[in-house]
């Protein structure tokens, strides 16, 4: 439904299906109007129409604009000599795309995105030369420690993220898991859901196209199991360890906020600041419905105040303490950190690392924003703010050196401390918001690639798709950082158990987009090695000091990220493992069915060579890839050795849009194998509210439209049964019509007979589908005075011209009219009993998880009295 002319949002569209629709929906035609078909406009009455969620209580609306057909034009176009057997051409183009923005779409994503990402980085002022020193720090070894939090920030975030990881995105999503994605489509390197193949757009170089390291490269990844596993084991630890993260981060951010309220009030009790820091964290978690758009709104004017003070601050002790701190800038000093402190000084960037935390969900949260508004946000305002903030705080440390143990507060200039003491609470409050947006992100991904069960996303915006909500996360997320707040109950132990997670996730994105590089990019190794030298360098020195707290509480959310991965992975084997036992469902109707000599249907010799007996009725077979044969077709049919008179393939297909527009909505395909098949695939975006209560009102709708309009292009004819050329038929060729279609062979047929026979046939009319009927005997009487010089407005019905269509058309309201059965298939897997121990404990874990998060028959909302279960067994 498009949005109305003065910018207004287009209303939720839906999908609605009558309940009580059972009845054949025929045509009406008129003399003014022509053949066009048409249904009441009561709104109980309608099928398959196309709604504004806030109008459905409506009693009428356009109908032309709702039940229009799209077709896959180079289907429609070869229709005419050969049959689409696999029907699967609808599928071309449906994948994600990559969205860009410009303008002052460009300025307000980036204003969003300060309220979301940078919170987690944008808060490290607040604990990071604390973290870092033990002791009041000399002035040389404070230069040094600062030099190396400049350098962090230009080398870690701006350099490698900013400026070159965040290039490295999969149609728009980020994360490091996003880049094992985008790898997957250059190089074959996993197997793919045979759903979900044909929408991802390939694009492997060919190997002339790439230098010769490159393509050795390629070949031995693609080659060798191990490195494909260790690949996809990356891309999964990554993801686990960013959701360890979701749940340690929040815990750790809002409970150092509340803590801070011992500034004004030390005597405050433990048990007061948990259940404050738990109140605000059930709080923080039940806004994420709202939608990241919203939040980030709300959020970024705290983020970006929290900034102006760090930064104004910053220029405030710069001014008034030791300005000389800014030396820092030089690498020498950092160089020299390393030379002069040696262990202690490895130790320390402990601490250090605390400067980025957060950068890892900078990459994950790509996909709710883009690389432009990421950049533009960094570059133009966090970056100086963050660099003036550590300046201004070293500055003020140099000349109180005490003062390291709380520098933000400390270093606050006079009169600023309770301002500042809020802002810092809300940001603190607020920083967690970015680790929370990045797994939604993540869980989405790892989803579409099968490395987890299917809950429910929710987009929440119509402008940036890759705006999510995930509600089963968003609840397990408050859980366990509820659990982990009253656990470990005080930020020290929580800071053990941070920042090595964060590491092993940069280091992993150093390697993933070293690969992205020399294969998608196809960029020289030599041009690759250098900076990869330098990043992984970096990363190594920060996860070496980052492995010491392991045994301090670090534990815990590697424990956790394990623990994820492994789930990941065995859903992942699983549903491989299913892929593989279900292969052999995958043909053309072909090779399940076949015509005799006689023309009569029968199971190919494969299948036992059976003839194949009618059932009256039709049938809509639920098919869950909309490619090849339906499995629940091809038990139905070789167990009960009939086929419904027809019998449509149903497929509702997602795809990565707000909505559908109303002619590209419905996508249908005949099968020459079995007469009376089709498939009917609907797409719906993820605004798209799908309301079905009785699919076979809509099945029927567009399957008796697409017969007509094939014909119609099949006879030259326009898509209303019109001739292309006139909207109404003259004399001559109401003449030529009438008497090519009723004279009769016999040279012996009186002219009266002729007469009679072209007038009934030239004022035949049809007000339901293969009924004709005659016009009155006075009104016969006056055509055939009237004779040649009689003009229509109203062609003759489709049906009257060609006896295929007629009879096709027939089956349909026979079929229809008849009964309605909605056959589903209910699989069920068995674990083969050759299989060893270890495979059989990890299908069993599958299967179980499987039979628990799998949809359920009721989600559909079918008539159950009409529903059909042809249940199979596969054996994994």
């Amino acid at each position: 439904m498009a949005s109305p002319g003065n910018g207004t949002p287009a209303l939720q569209p839906t999908i609605k299906i009558a309940e009580d629709a059972l009845h054949p929906v025929r045509s009406e035609s008129s003399y003014t109007t022509g053949f066009r078909p048409s249904v009441r406009a009561d709104t109980q009455r309608i099928a398959g129409g196309i709604y504004n969620t806030r109008s459905l209580s409506r009693a009428s609306f356009d109908r032309r604009s709702a039940s229009r057909l799209s077709h896959d034009r180079r289907t429609e176009t070869s229709h005419a000599t050969h049959d689409v057997e696999e029907g699967d051409d609808w599928r071309a183009g449906d994948g994600k795309k990559k969205q860009i923005f410009r303008g002052r779409t460009l300025l307000w994503l980036a204003y969003q995105s300060i309220g979301v990402i940078y919170g987690d980085i944008g808060t490290s002022p607040l604990y990071v030369f604390s973290s870092t020193f033990s002791e009041a720090p000399s002035y040389d070894t404070l230069v040094q420690a600062l030099s190396v939090i400049i350098w962090s920030l230009t080398i870690v975030v701006t350099l490698k993220y900013v400026f070159i990881i965040l290039h490295a995105d999969n149609e728009g999503e980020g994360g490091t898991f996003s880049c094992y994605s985008l790898l997957t489509r250059f190089a074959n390197i996993t197997s793919r859901d045979p759903r979900e193949e044909v929408t991802i757009r390939i694009e492997r170089h060919l190997s002339q196209d790439m230098g010769t390291s490159n393509r050795h490269l390629r070949a031995k990844i693609e080659n060798n199991k191990f490195t494909r596993g260790l690949l996809k084991t990356i891309g999964v630890l990554a993801v686990s360890m960013v959701m360890s993260d979701g749940v340690l981060t929040p815990a750790q951010s809002v409970l150092g906020a509340v803590q801070g309220l011992n500034v004004v009030k030390p005597d405050i009790s433990r048990a007061t600041i948990i259940g404050t820091t738990c109140g605000i964290l059930v709080l923080l978690f039940g806004i994420q419905p709202l939608g990241t758009t919203k939040l980030a709104t709300t959020f970024a004017p705290i983020v970006i105040l929290w900034l102006a003070f760090n930064c104004s601050f910053g220029i405030y002790n710069l001014v008034n303490y030791d300005w000389t701190v800014l030396k820092a800038f030089s690498p020498y000093f950092a160089i020299q950190f390393f030379v002069q402190n040696g262990t202690h000084g490895w130790r320390m960037l402990g601490g250090i690392l605390l400067a980025f935390t957060g950068v890892e969900a900078l990459f994950a949260d790509l996909g709710a924003f883009s690389m432009r508004a990421i950049q533009l946000s960094w570059m133009c305002y966090t970056y100086p703010c963050l660099l003036l903030a550590y300046i201004g705080q070293a500055a003020f440390i140099s000349v109180n050196p005490d003062a390291y143990s709380n520098p933000f507060f400390n270093s606050v200039p006079p009169g600023m401390l309770y301002p500042s003491l809020v802002v810092a609470i809300l940001a603190a409050i607020v920083a967690s918001q970015a680790i929370i947006t990045a797994t939604f992100q993540l869980i989405s991904q790892i989803m579409k690639l099968s490395y987890c069960p299917q809950v429910k996303v929710v987009h929440t915006s119509r402008i940036f798709h890759g705006q999510l909500y995930v509600p089963f996360l968003n609840w397990l997320l408050m859980l366990g950082t509820i659990l982990v707040t009253v656990i470990y109950s005080d930020t020290t132990r929580l800071g053990n158990a941070y920042g090595v997670c964060v590491m092993f996730v940069t280091f992993f994105d150093t390697c993933m987009v070293t690969l992205v590089a020399l294969i998608v990019w196809k960029l020289s190794p030599f041009m690759v090695a250098i900076p990869w030298l330098v990043f992984a360098s970096v990363d190594g020195l920060y996860l070496s000091s980052a492995l010491t707290k392991v045994p301090d509480g670090a534990w815990f959310t590697l424990t956790l990220s394990g623990i994820l991965a492994c789930l990941f992975l065995l859903w992942r084997y699983g549903k491989e493992s299913q892929w593989r036992a279900e292969a052999s469902d995958r043909f053309v109707p072909t090779q399940l069915v076949k015509k005799d000599e006689e023309g009569k249907l029968r199971l190919t010799d494969k299948w036992g060579g059976d003839p194949l007996n009618a059932i009256r009725g039709f049938g809509i077979f639920f098919d869950k890839t909309g490619v090849s044969t339906p499995a629940v077709f091809t038990h139905f049919v070789s167990k009960f050795v009939s086929v419904p008179d027809t019998a449509v393939f149903f497929h509702l297909h997602p795809v990565e849009t707000p909505t559908v527009s109303p002619d590209q909505r419905y996508s249908i395909t005949h099968f020459s194998a079995v007469p009376g098949c089709y498939r009917l695939v609907i797409k719906h975006g993820f605004m798209d509210e799908v309301i079905s209560p009785d699919l076979a009102a809509l099945a029927y709708e567009q399957v008796r439209k697409y017969i007509i309009r094939t014909a119609c292009e099949r006879l030259g004819l326009g898509k209303e049964g019109h001739d292309s050329d006139h909207e109404e038929l003259d004399s001559t060729t109401n003449d030529a019509a009438a008497t090519k279609t009723s004279e009769p062979t016999n040279a012996t047929t009186t002219d009266e007979e002729k007469t009679e026979a072209a007038t009934t046939s030239a004022t035949t009319t049809s007000t339901n589908i293969g009924t004709p009927i005659k016009m009155p005997t006075g009104v016969q009487k006056q055509a055939a005075v009237a004779g040649r010089h009689l003009q229509f407005r109203t062609p003759l019905p489709l049906e009257l011209r060609d006896d295929k269509v007629s009879a096709e058309l027939a089956r349909l309201d026979r079929s229809y009219a008849s009964k309605v059965m909605y056959i589903v298939g209910k699989e069920q897997m068995k674990i083969n009993l050759n299989s060893s121990v270890g495979r059989k404990v990890a299908l069993s874990i599958f299967l179980w998880i499987r039979e628990n998060t799998r949809a359920k028959i009721a989600n559909l909302q079918l008539a159950m009295d009409r529903l059909v279960e042809v249940g199979f067994v596969k054996e994994i």
